[in-house]
């Protein structure tokens, strides 16, 4: 791997110059950035401004991604694994719409989009001094926390409060050095309008996840619908199309390299400003465990449905994500090892040590920094084995033990004082919560759901006798009945997999769940305390650790004294670069463009390279239309940027110099996948769908012109 250009200190520094690319940027820092230096024509403020709508106001929170209006019409753009959940729940084994594709010719024809709603960012301010002033004068973290949380609560509720479609988050930036106020239009009817079949949209699987050369089509249309008045509504018949006062416009010429190009999205989590301590529990605890955990449960999934086509739809939503996370997850790793990223950190922390400790009033005030950190994670690294298994509990050991652990620990939490129960649970949250269980259940397998426990169960009975989970002893230690049997008797005895009975149990009180004869409601009851347990054990370490982490970032300021950005967190962010291919080991160097003549080089006919008839059909005819690019010869299909991303950009707009459409974002390379941890100038590239592909899918091979008509983007 070629050698990273940037120096350690670049993990923690960024200086703001024309040369920077690294930075997944607030959009109230982007004045900062000198971005006409870099090549933008557009004003900053058509980007963002706070007085006016402007490019910002076109993109969309959707799906765990990210979407972008892109017509007048409400038509939004995004990816097609972002889509997936929605056309995998709407499809049956007669209509799979995930392996031939969907498309509405009329919008009478348009979809729902199942459990899928959509946030349009109106407004976001500073609210630090706000937050801060609540928790004045109080040095307990935990208690400085409930402080916090409560002061969040009451501004969220207040802007909330009597509005339909109103949502308020305050995010925490520099580990609450800084918090923002965010306030979103939350749509709440969204439908598929178009997208490409699964070996179009999904080309390449699993083999090319992550990987550059890349041929997928990753990509879909939803539209969003309101009520005739304007306000995000729930499905309804009388709704009408949203027309945005922003949508993106598609550029007109061709990208070419070294083309200045920028994104705007929702990513998700990253960690660079981490200490060594972190990066060693999750490079040798956190991550292989995730691993080795999803790599059993998608073995456990294939060999349960091949030969259950029905079955095999029912967990593609569930074994596509572990499999995305799973491949993620062993890119960090072995890009950690490469990179002897562990070390670098140690190295770094070295250097921080020497100056913390160069005067009194440093040694007073930074010099324990680190080795108070170590300490949490040393109670945390005591019972990780139980904490890990337990996890599984929560989500991955079946959906009736999951649904009823929610719904037991709901009724306790309702039972304490507003100001004891935990951030944002609240009976209008409930009440939503409750409202989206239609959509896990119409997941629910029931071969796999049964297998799912007993494995859980299994790892749970395994665990060393001081990392034991108490409250499972009636099943581990019955010498009786085995795992299986007690999983075949509870599935055949239980209600929980019923939609309607798991709802009527939320209103219900904890003495009246526990009054219940259901095994999984009983077993839920059981695991409460241990879950009390382990849940007050993570608050106190995140209160002591996040407080911790201010005053290293407090520290590294006052060291260094340059402007950064915070990591990213979910909140809408911008980042830019030129479209530049690279050189992932020695004598490779990779281009970056691809186009369809590399589909038809890959395809087989074999999934996950199966291309369509139709799509082999006008490459051989060249039947291109006005979508091929000069320099190509070919319809350009993929393209690689230097900008920086990371999950939950996926469906991001990528747009050029004159804030024009070019693409969509997909996915980033295998060789940058420490790129949560740190950005490498040489290596990180995001992977975008070119928007004269998606445009030459949908019109020559989807027959749907009409789309391109409505987004105004013939040629």
């Amino acid at each position: 791997m070629k050698k990273i250009i940037f120096s350690l200190f670049m993990l923690f520094y960024l200086v703001v110059s024309s040369m920077a690319q690294e930075g997944m940027w607030l959009l109230t820092q982007i004045d900062q950035l000198d971005l006409s230096k870099k090549g933008l024509t557009v004003a900053v403020a058509d980007i963002y401004s706070k007085d006016k709508p402007a490019i910002y106001s076109a993109i969309l929170q959707v799906g765990g991604g990210t979407g972008s209006f892109v017509s007048p019409e409400g038509l939004v753009l995004t990816n097609h694994h972002v889509a997936f959940t929605a056309l995998q729940r709407a499809s049956t084994t007669s209509s799979n719409y995930l392996t031939d594709g969907f498309l509405a010719r009329t919008r009478n024809e348009e979809i729902k989009a199942p459990g899928y709603r959509a946030l349009m960012v109106v407004d976001m301010q500073d609210v630090t001094k706000d937050i801060v002033e609540a928790a004045k004068g109080i040095t307990d973290p935990t208690e400085k926390d409930k402080k916090v949380n409560a002061k969040i609560a009451s501004m969220t509720e207040l802007i909330e409060k009597d509005k339909k479609d109103v949502k308020a988050q305050v995010s925490e930036m520099f580990n609450g050095k800084q918090y923002m106020l965010f306030v979103y239009k939350e749509f709440k009817d969204l439908r598929i309008v178009y997208a490409p079949p699964l070996s179009i949209g999904n080309y390449g699987g699993e083999t090319d996840n992550w990987m550059w050369p890349r041929h997928t089509g990753d990509f879909s249309f939803l539209r969003v619908y309101v009520a005739p008045d304007g306000t995000g509504t729930a499905y309804d018949a009388l709704n009408v199309p949203y027309k945005p006062k922003v949508w993106l416009h598609t550029a007109k010429d061709n990208l070419k390299n070294d083309d200045f190009t920028f994104i705007m999205g929702f990513p998700g989590n990253t960690t660079r400003y981490r200490s060594s301590t972190s990066v060693h529990w999750n490079q040798e605890y956190n991550y292989p465990f995730s691993i080795q955990n999803f790599r059993e449960i998608i073995d456990l999934c294939d060999e349960l449905t091949k030969k259950d086509p029905a079955g095999k739809l029912k967990v593609a939503s569930l074994t596509k994500g572990l499999a995305n996370a799973m491949k993620n997850y062993q890119g960090k790793v072995e890009g950690m090892k490469k990179t002897n990223f562990l070390q670098k950190k140690i190295d770094f922390e070295k250097e921080f040590l020497k100056w913390a400790n160069s005067t009194p009033a440093n040694k007073e005030k930074y010099s324990t920094i680190l080795s108070r950190e170590k300490e949490q994670y040393k109670k945390l690294g005591d019972t990780k084995d139980r904490d890990n298994i337990y996890g599984i509990f929560q989500g991955l050991a079946g959906l009736q033990l999951s649904i009823a652990i929610q719904i037991y620990a709901f009724a306790r939490e309702m039972e304490k004082p507003v100001g004891e129960r935990q951030p944002g649970l609240t009976a209008e949250a409930i009440q939503e919560a409750m409202e989206g269980l239609q959509y896990p259940y119409a997941d629910y397998y029931e071969p796999v759901d049964k297998a799912l426990l007993v494995r859980a169960l299994k790892m749970a009975g395994a665990l060393p006798a001081g990392q034991r989970i108490t409250g499972l002893e009636y099943i581990l230690a019955n010498s009786q009945q085995s795992v299986e049997g007690f999983a075949d008797k509870a599935v055949a005895a239980s209600r929980m997999h019923e939609l309607e009975y798991a709802k009527s149990l939320v209103t219900k009180t904890s003495k009246e769940l526990e009054a219940i004869d259901d095994p999984f409601v009983k077993m839920a009851l059981r695991l409460y305390p241990m879950g009390e347990e382990i849940r007050k054990t993570n608050e106190v370490f995140a209160a002591n650790v996040t407080d911790i982490r201010k005053e290293y970032l407090e520290a590294l300021f006052a060291w260094k004294g340059k402007t950064l950005y915070p990591d990213a967190n979910g909140t809408i962010r911008f980042t830019s670069g030129k479209v530049r291919g690279y050189k992932p080991r020695n004598a490779v160097l990779y281009e970056p463009f691809t186009s369809l003549k590399g589909v038809v080089e890959k395809n087989t006919g074999i999934e996950p390279f199966n291309a369509p008839e139709g799509l082999m059909e006008l490459y051989k005819k060249r039947d291109f239309g006005n979508w091929i690019d000069p320099m190509l010869k070919d319809v350009p299909l993929a393209f690689l940027n230097m900008c920086d991303i990371t999950g939950g950009n996926s469906g991001s707009p990528v747009m050029n110099a004159r804030g024009e459409l070019i693409g969509v974002v997909f996915d980033g390379n295998y060789e940058a996948m420490i790129s949560d941890w740190q950005y490498d100038y040489e290596l990180q590239r995001a992977i975008s769908c070119d928007i004269r592909y998606i445009l030459f899918i949908t019109q020559k091979f989807g027959n749907a012109g009409f789309l391109v008509e409505e987004m105004q983007a013939n040629r």
